[in-house]
């Protein structure tokens, strides 16, 4: 029997969006962990309390849904004109792995005040009152996110009457600029932001049949297909997806098939060791449904519906990362989400998800082509939950 000690890593639990994780600077994690690889995986299972095979994260931090069960590294920045380098691992909640192949777009609002709060932004750059532009370097995608937070007397402004469906209480905005947020390097069209090539693919997924998709790589790679096709109106909530069996393999079908086309994974196996990426999601015109915070939410007042997996469950609200492809396909005429959203040239979107609606707007051009994206835009907010130390046992990485 071991009696080695807890260790104590200074730690902020922190929310960002719809999102929360426990946050830490890199110089904060013991030595092994510093560096990418099976210590710090292990450190970061432990804190959060995975793989937990009961999916109730009891002995740890993490709240056992995908939108919990997260870490965030954030160190002074590696490159010029960044403020931090930011770096995000989705821990799994009852499989042994940490899944660092994306972005969280929530918890990027999160980095954004935290970079603040941990003194990572030069005072120079920072207003006694106004708006602090937080130059993020968002390590696991290799791309700048840009995070306009508020100052109020030279501190992080936290209160505020911003309403983010999907959170209970009001906060203060923060806004968000995804800029170049299309893939460049995975997939098979060598980083265009539609790897097939189409913006509407038939996708032959095994025990589902043909189905037409589009795939896209900004924010997040995504799976978008029309909810008509596989059997839904496009304003399910949860416990219409999570409780049935049958709806999540046939989704978790259309993922693994979407992720073959994409180039993302070579063989069907591979994707249980890919869960963060791609992501599925299901679109359709919008329709009037109750959220599932008994919030009535009116055809009129949307563009369109989308709901969208994480982590092989229906989603909350939406992914923030998600969000982002929703507006860049939303912005392309002649995409699923395009077309879902009525069709044309449309900067921004209004589209309605589980726990209500959120607006989402993206820069696209035609050049060479093919369509690029050059921004997305949307409004977040973040708070600290708590600061300290989280403590994990000594032996446990």
């Amino acid at each position: 029997m071991s009696h080695i000690p807890q260790i104590k890593i200074p730690a902020t639990y922190m929310r960002g969006g719809t999102s929360k994780g426990v946050f830490f600077r890199l110089e904060d994690l013991p030595a092994r962990a510093q560096q990418p690889g099976v210590a710090r995986d292990r450190l970061l299972q432990r804190v959060i309390g995975s793989p937990d095979p009961y999916a109730k994260h009891t002995d740890g931090m993490g709240g056992a849904t995908s939108s919990t069960s997260k870490c965030v590294i954030i160190a002074p920045s590696s490159k010029p004109d960044h403020d931090v380098d930011y770096l995000y691992g989705q821990v799994s909640i009852d499989t042994d792995f940490v899944d660092w192949s994306g972005n969280c777009g929530n918890l990027s609002t999160g980095a954004g005040a935290f970079a603040l709060h941990a003194g990572y932004v030069d005072p120079a750059r920072v207003p006694e009152n106004g708006i602090c532009a937080v130059r993020i370097w968002q390590a696991n995608i290799n791309k700048t996110i840009i995070a306009h937070v508020p100052i109020t007397n030279g501190q992080v402004q936290e209160a505020g009457d911003f309403e983010l469906d999907g959170v209970t209480f009001p906060a203060a905005e923060i806004v968000l600029e995804f800029i170049d947020p299309a893939d460049e390097g995975e997939g098979e069209g060598g980083g265009a932001m539609f790897p097939t090539g189409n913006l509407v693919d038939e996708l032959d997924v095994p025990g589902v049949g043909k189905l037409q998709a589009t795939m896209i790589t900004a924010g997040i790679p995504t799976v978008f297909v029309n909810a008509q096709d596989i059997g839904y109106t496009g304003a399910e909530l949860q416990p219409a997806i999570n409780d049935d069996k049958a709806a999540l393999a046939k989704l978790e079908a259309i993922r693994v098939a979407g992720a073959l086309r994409m180039g993302l994974i070579k063989t069907p196996e591979e994707a249980l060791k890919r869960q963060h990426t791609p992501k599925v999601a299901f679109v359709a015109p919008p329709q009037d449904y109750l959220s599932s915070g008994n919030k009535q939410i009116h055809a009129a007042d949307i563009d369109l519906n989308a709901r969208a997996m994480s982590m092989g469950k229906l989603h909350h609200a939406m992914m923030g990362t998600a969000s982002v492809a929703i507006a860049t396909a939303a912005a392309v005429p002649g995409t699923l989400v395009n077309l879902a959203a009525g069709g044309g040239q449309r900067d921004a979107v209004r589209f309605g998800h589980p726990s209500g609606t959120l607006r989402v707007g993206a820069a696209v051009e035609w050049v060479d082509g093919q369509w690029t994206v050059t921004k997305a835009v949307m409004s977040r907010s973040a708070r600290i939950l708590m600061e300290g130390w989280v403590r994990v046992p000594g032996d446990a990485f």
